[in-house]
């Protein structure tokens, strides 16, 4: 059989971008995830390709985002902060104005465009753009970093091309512009596994959150609680997400792969180790459908590099089951990677253990129940 052919989507020019350096969202993190793969020698041969990604056009942009709100980011990076521009989140503590910042937006989501596009015509049946997952930004409003929505404009440019399209966000943070653009549409399944909104921003994806309209059932939001470890994880996975899926069966999946879920990070409170995500990737990946897999959060920049390093490989195939080291345990430029990608394993205070064990199976149960039936599933 012949080898999935596998774009990792990236340029010099996205490296030229960055938040103010108070801000925890660092964009070097692709960049610093293509130095990695490419000295692993994971960006060639059989399969592996990468490709520079094509701007997005205003035209591309005004597909979900309105005119004055594009208006006002541009305006913004020129000076003009108007008080209207800051009711539309620019300027404030997670969207600052930056030099380039419209330029960056349109980059970074032309990525995502890129590998829709590349997966409709035949030329990639799997394409990751780590500088994507922009998932907080709205039709005109900028939030958690985001100003301009690329997995929405990606899921659009597939939708309009009559693809069926499953979006599953592993992201910590649950993806309310995503579900707001799409909560009364049955052709996009908006599928989030995410810390509670009860303890983590945005405050919003809670169980009962399913659509309204035509879009019944096609919002699905899986909230765990603080403390969640891997296998507490791959349950609600294995027992929600991966069913729906299947039931759904999409003609392309979308992913974002935020790594704010790791262990240790800064802005929430999971307990994962890169392992479950690379073992639900490799599910995902077996199931043989086209996948548009993006970035995310992930505001430890050397363990979230490692992570997409990981993923890139299980998406390109790779066999990861040896690749185990302790976690931060490894130097970025360093040409040896032979098992330097997956973490240790991390254990679990038994306390908080079946507290989270409770919540999840609750949650479980309630989506089971009110779900399930939409899909035929029992």
């Amino acid at each position: 059989m012949a080898k999935r052919k596998s774009v990792f989507l990236h340029s010099p020019e996205l490296e030229r971008f960055s938040y103010p350096d108070t801000s925890p969202f660092k964009t070097n993190r692709a960049g610093l995830t293509r130095k990695t793969v490419y000295n692993m020698g994971l960006l060639s041969g059989e399969g592996r390709s990468e490709i520079a990604p094509v701007k997005a056009t205003r035209v591309d942009l005004e597909q979900f985002h309105k005119p004055y709100y594009l208006d006002a980011i541009m305006a913004a990076e020129k000076g003009d902060l108007t008080p209207a521009a800051f009711a539309m989140g620019l300027g404030t503590a997670d969207c600052p104005v930056f030099k380039g910042m419209y330029d960056y937006a349109a980059l970074a989501s032309g990525s995502t465009i890129t590998g829709a596009r590349l997966i409709l015509s035949g030329e990639a049946d799997i394409a990751f753009n780590p500088s994507g997952g922009f998932h907080h930004a709205f039709q005109d409003r900028a939030a958690g970093f985001c100003y301009v929505n690329d997995i929405v404009l990606g899921a659009l440019v597939l939708a309009e091309a009559g693809r069926r399209v499953a979006f599953l966000d592993l992201d910590v943070h649950h993806c309310d512009g995503v579900q707001a653009a799409f909560y009364d549409r049955p052709d996009i399944l908006t599928l989030s596994l995410h810390e509670t909104g009860r303890s983590l921003f945005p405050g919003t994806g809670f169980e009962n959150d399913t659509g309204v309209g035509a879009g019944i059932g096609f919002s699905v939001n899986i909230p765990l609680p603080v403390g969640t470890y891997d296998a507490a994880y791959k349950t609600a996975f294995s027992e929600v997400a991966m069913p729906l899926l299947k039931a759904y069966n999409p003609d392309v999946l979308m992913i974002e792969l935020g790594m704010d879920t790791l262990a240790g990070d800064p802005m929430a409170h999971f307990h994962l180790t890169n392992n479950v995500i690379a073992d639900i990737l490799e599910e995902l990946v077996n199931l043989n459908k086209p996948i548009l897999a993006t970035g995310g959060g992930g505001y430890n920049v050397e363990n979230t590099v490692r992570a997409w390093a990981l993923l890139w490989s299980t998406m390109c195939g790779e066999h990861t089951e040896d690749l185990s080291i302790g976690m931060g345990g490894v130097m970025l430029a360093s040409t040896e990677w032979a098992g330097g990608l997956r973490d240790r394993v991390l254990l679990t205070d038994a306390g908080r253990r079946g507290d989270v064990d409770t919540e999840v199976r609750r949650v479980i149960a309630e989506i089971q129940s009110k779900v399930f039936p939409l899909y035929g599933l029992k």
